[in-house]
Protein backbone atom coordinates (compact mmCIF):
# COMPACT_ATOMS: atom_id res chain seq x y z
CA UNK A 1 0.00 0.00 0.00
CA UNK A 2 2.56 2.70 0.96
CA UNK A 3 4.60 2.44 -2.95
CA UNK A 4 0.64 2.14 -4.65
CA UNK A 5 0.35 5.69 -2.38
CA UNK A 6 3.77 7.14 -3.28
CA UNK A 7 3.11 6.86 -7.28
CA UNK A 8 0.01 8.45 -6.75
CA UNK A 9 1.38 11.22 -5.02
CA UNK A 10 3.95 11.32 -7.96
CA UNK A 11 1.42 11.36 -11.01
CA UNK A 12 -0.36 13.97 -8.75
CA UNK A 13 2.48 16.21 -8.99
CA UNK A 14 3.25 15.21 -12.61
CA UNK A 15 -0.07 16.43 -13.75
CA UNK A 16 0.73 20.30 -13.16
CA UNK A 17 -1.75 23.04 -15.03
CA UNK A 18 1.19 23.46 -17.32
CA UNK A 19 0.98 20.18 -18.95
CA UNK A 20 -2.58 20.13 -19.00
CA UNK A 21 -2.51 23.54 -21.65
CA UNK A 22 0.29 22.05 -23.29
CA UNK A 23 -1.07 18.84 -24.01
CA UNK A 24 -4.28 21.53 -25.12
CA UNK A 25 -2.56 22.95 -27.75
CA UNK A 26 -0.92 20.08 -28.96
CA UNK A 27 -4.82 19.01 -29.55
CA UNK A 28 -6.10 22.33 -30.59
CA UNK A 29 -3.45 22.65 -33.83
CA UNK A 30 -3.67 18.63 -34.62
CA UNK A 31 -7.97 19.31 -34.69
CA UNK A 32 -9.18 22.50 -33.75
CA UNK A 33 -11.47 23.47 -31.01
CA UNK A 34 -14.09 20.61 -31.71
CA UNK A 35 -11.20 17.85 -30.96
CA UNK A 36 -10.46 19.75 -27.43
CA UNK A 37 -12.33 17.62 -24.88
CA UNK A 38 -11.80 16.88 -21.27
CA UNK A 39 -12.34 13.14 -22.58
CA UNK A 40 -9.62 13.67 -25.36
CA UNK A 41 -7.17 15.48 -23.19
CA UNK A 42 -7.56 12.73 -20.24
CA UNK A 43 -6.38 10.08 -22.65
CA UNK A 44 -3.16 12.14 -24.26
CA UNK A 45 -2.63 12.80 -20.32
CA UNK A 46 -3.12 9.24 -19.33
CA UNK A 47 -5.44 10.37 -16.53
CA UNK A 48 -8.82 10.99 -14.76
CA UNK A 49 -11.08 13.45 -15.75
CA UNK A 50 -10.94 14.59 -12.50
CA UNK A 51 -7.74 15.29 -12.23
CA UNK A 52 -7.48 17.48 -15.43
CA UNK A 53 -10.75 19.46 -13.61
CA UNK A 54 -9.07 19.97 -10.16
CA UNK A 55 -6.92 22.45 -12.76
CA UNK A 56 -9.37 24.23 -15.03
CA UNK A 57 -12.86 24.39 -14.53
CA UNK A 58 -14.11 23.84 -18.14
CA UNK A 59 -13.23 23.67 -21.63
CA UNK A 60 -13.61 27.72 -22.06
CA UNK A 61 -10.70 28.00 -20.07
CA UNK A 62 -8.76 25.50 -20.96
CA UNK A 63 -8.75 27.48 -24.58
CA UNK A 64 -8.20 30.65 -22.89
CA UNK A 65 -5.20 29.52 -20.88
CA UNK A 66 -3.88 27.58 -24.45
CA UNK A 67 -4.40 31.60 -25.91
CA UNK A 68 -2.94 32.82 -22.83
CA UNK A 69 -0.01 30.94 -23.14
CA UNK A 70 0.88 31.09 -26.64
CA UNK A 71 1.26 34.66 -26.84
CA UNK A 72 2.99 35.16 -23.68
CA UNK A 73 5.75 33.08 -25.67
CA UNK A 74 5.30 35.71 -28.45
CA UNK A 75 6.24 38.72 -26.32
CA UNK A 76 8.67 36.77 -24.38
CA UNK A 77 10.94 35.76 -27.85
CA UNK A 78 10.52 39.45 -28.91
CA UNK A 79 11.52 41.19 -25.71
CA UNK A 80 15.10 42.51 -26.08
CA UNK A 81 16.80 45.83 -26.94
CA UNK A 82 15.24 46.38 -30.04
CA UNK A 83 14.61 49.84 -30.95
CA UNK A 84 10.27 50.76 -30.25
CA UNK A 85 9.83 50.89 -33.97
CA UNK A 86 11.60 47.80 -34.39
CA UNK A 87 9.90 46.21 -31.44
CA UNK A 88 6.63 47.35 -32.32
CA UNK A 89 7.00 45.32 -36.11
CA UNK A 90 8.52 41.96 -34.02
CA UNK A 91 5.43 41.66 -31.83
CA UNK A 92 3.00 42.42 -34.89
CA UNK A 93 4.57 40.29 -36.97
CA UNK A 94 5.18 37.27 -34.18
CA UNK A 95 1.45 37.57 -33.40
CA UNK A 96 0.72 37.59 -36.61
CA UNK A 97 3.07 34.03 -36.59
CA UNK A 98 1.43 32.52 -34.33
CA UNK A 99 -2.07 32.81 -35.09
CA UNK A 100 -0.66 31.37 -38.78
CA UNK A 101 0.31 28.64 -36.98
CA UNK A 102 -2.57 28.46 -34.28
CA UNK A 103 -5.69 29.37 -36.14
CA UNK A 104 -8.01 28.90 -32.75
CA UNK A 105 -6.09 31.41 -31.08
CA UNK A 106 -7.01 34.38 -33.12
CA UNK A 107 -10.75 33.12 -32.93
CA UNK A 108 -9.89 33.00 -28.73
CA UNK A 109 -8.47 36.29 -28.66
CA UNK A 110 -11.32 38.43 -30.37
CA UNK A 111 -14.03 35.79 -27.91
CA UNK A 112 -12.87 36.70 -24.66
CA UNK A 113 -10.21 40.62 -25.32
CA UNK A 114 -9.78 40.57 -22.15
CA UNK A 115 -7.99 38.10 -20.90
CA UNK A 116 -4.33 38.19 -20.44
CA UNK A 117 -3.41 37.28 -24.05
CA UNK A 118 -4.66 40.63 -25.43
CA UNK A 119 -3.11 42.62 -22.70
CA UNK A 120 0.02 41.09 -22.67
CA UNK A 121 0.08 42.32 -26.62
CA UNK A 122 -1.30 46.04 -25.33
CA UNK A 123 0.81 46.66 -22.95
CA UNK A 124 3.94 45.62 -25.13
CA UNK A 125 3.05 47.73 -27.97
CA UNK A 126 1.68 50.44 -25.31
CA UNK A 127 5.37 50.49 -23.59
CA UNK A 128 6.92 50.96 -27.25
CA UNK A 129 4.87 53.47 -28.08
CA UNK A 130 6.06 55.33 -24.59
CA UNK A 131 9.52 54.94 -25.55
CA UNK A 132 9.10 56.78 -29.25
CA UNK A 133 7.53 59.43 -27.68
CA UNK A 134 4.32 61.87 -28.36
CA UNK A 135 1.38 63.18 -26.78
CA UNK A 136 -0.16 61.02 -23.94
CA UNK A 137 -4.06 61.47 -25.23
CA UNK A 138 -3.10 59.92 -28.51
CA UNK A 139 -2.04 56.87 -27.10
CA UNK A 140 -4.91 55.14 -26.66
CA UNK A 141 -6.04 55.49 -30.31
CA UNK A 142 -2.39 54.70 -31.82
CA UNK A 143 -2.60 51.50 -29.00
CA UNK A 144 -6.11 49.90 -30.80
CA UNK A 145 -5.23 51.09 -34.08
CA UNK A 146 -2.61 48.56 -33.79
CA UNK A 147 -3.78 46.23 -31.74
CA UNK A 148 -6.92 46.00 -34.12
CA UNK A 149 -4.60 45.63 -37.51
CA UNK A 150 -2.42 43.04 -35.64
CA UNK A 151 -5.51 40.86 -34.68
CA UNK A 152 -7.66 41.39 -37.54
CA UNK A 153 -5.52 41.01 -40.24
CA UNK A 154 -3.65 37.71 -38.77
CA UNK A 155 -7.43 35.63 -37.62
CA UNK A 156 -8.17 36.78 -41.49
CA UNK A 157 -5.24 35.56 -42.71
CA UNK A 158 -5.60 32.29 -40.79
CA UNK A 159 -9.03 32.33 -41.83
CA UNK A 160 -8.26 32.46 -45.07
CA UNK A 161 -6.07 29.41 -45.20
CA UNK A 162 -8.62 27.22 -44.08
CA UNK A 163 -11.15 28.25 -46.56
CA UNK A 164 -8.74 26.03 -48.92
CA UNK A 165 -8.63 22.05 -49.66
CA UNK A 166 -5.08 21.16 -47.27
CA UNK A 167 -2.32 21.18 -49.63
CA UNK A 168 -3.68 23.94 -52.11
CA UNK A 169 -1.08 25.79 -54.02
CA UNK A 170 -0.85 28.93 -53.01
CA UNK A 171 0.22 30.67 -55.96
CA UNK A 172 -2.25 28.52 -58.32
CA UNK A 173 -4.88 29.68 -55.98
CA UNK A 174 -3.97 33.21 -56.51
CA UNK A 175 -3.13 33.40 -59.43
CA UNK A 176 -7.25 32.15 -59.96
CA UNK A 177 -8.23 34.93 -58.75
CA UNK A 178 -6.04 37.36 -60.25
CA UNK A 179 -7.39 36.13 -63.54
CA UNK A 180 -11.19 36.33 -62.22
CA UNK A 181 -9.93 39.91 -60.91
CA UNK A 182 -8.30 40.75 -64.54
CA UNK A 183 -11.66 39.83 -66.44
CA UNK A 184 -13.77 42.00 -64.50
CA UNK A 185 -15.78 45.03 -66.25
CA UNK A 186 -12.78 48.02 -66.47
CA UNK A 187 -15.15 50.58 -66.14
CA UNK A 188 -16.64 49.35 -62.67
CA UNK A 189 -13.41 47.66 -61.34
CA UNK A 190 -10.52 49.54 -62.28
CA UNK A 191 -8.31 49.28 -59.50
CA UNK A 192 -9.02 45.84 -58.43
CA UNK A 193 -8.29 45.14 -62.22
CA UNK A 194 -4.92 47.00 -61.27
CA UNK A 195 -4.72 44.98 -58.32
CA UNK A 196 -4.78 41.67 -59.81
CA UNK A 197 -0.86 41.26 -60.62
CA UNK A 198 0.24 42.14 -56.90
CA UNK A 199 -2.44 39.52 -55.67
CA UNK A 200 -0.63 36.69 -57.80
CA UNK A 201 2.37 37.34 -56.59
CA UNK A 202 1.88 39.39 -52.75
CA UNK A 203 3.49 37.87 -49.60
CA UNK A 204 1.34 37.76 -46.81
CA UNK A 205 3.72 38.95 -44.65
CA UNK A 206 5.74 41.42 -46.28
CA UNK A 207 1.97 42.65 -46.91
CA UNK A 208 1.14 42.54 -43.19
CA UNK A 209 4.25 44.85 -42.07
CA UNK A 210 3.32 47.16 -44.63
CA UNK A 211 0.35 48.10 -43.18
CA UNK A 212 2.14 47.97 -39.56
CA UNK A 213 4.31 50.47 -40.83
CA UNK A 214 1.85 52.58 -42.27
CA UNK A 215 0.47 53.11 -39.04
CA UNK A 216 3.21 53.78 -37.45
CA UNK A 217 3.83 56.66 -39.54
CA UNK A 218 0.56 57.85 -38.60
CA UNK A 219 1.78 57.68 -35.22
CA UNK A 220 4.73 59.62 -36.11
CA UNK A 221 2.76 62.19 -37.70
CA UNK A 222 0.48 62.68 -34.47
CA UNK A 223 3.71 63.48 -32.65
Amino acid sequence: MPKKTHRIARRTEALSRERIVAAAIDILDAGGEGALTVRALAGRLATGSGAIYWHVADKNELLAAAADEVIARVITAVAGSKEPQEAIRAIALGVFDAIDAHPWVGSQLFREPWRPATLEIIESVSGQLHALGGPRAAQFNSVTALLHYILGVAGQNAANARLVAPGTDRSAFLGSVAARWTALDPAKYPFVRQMAAQLRDHDDREQFLAGVDLILAGIAAVR
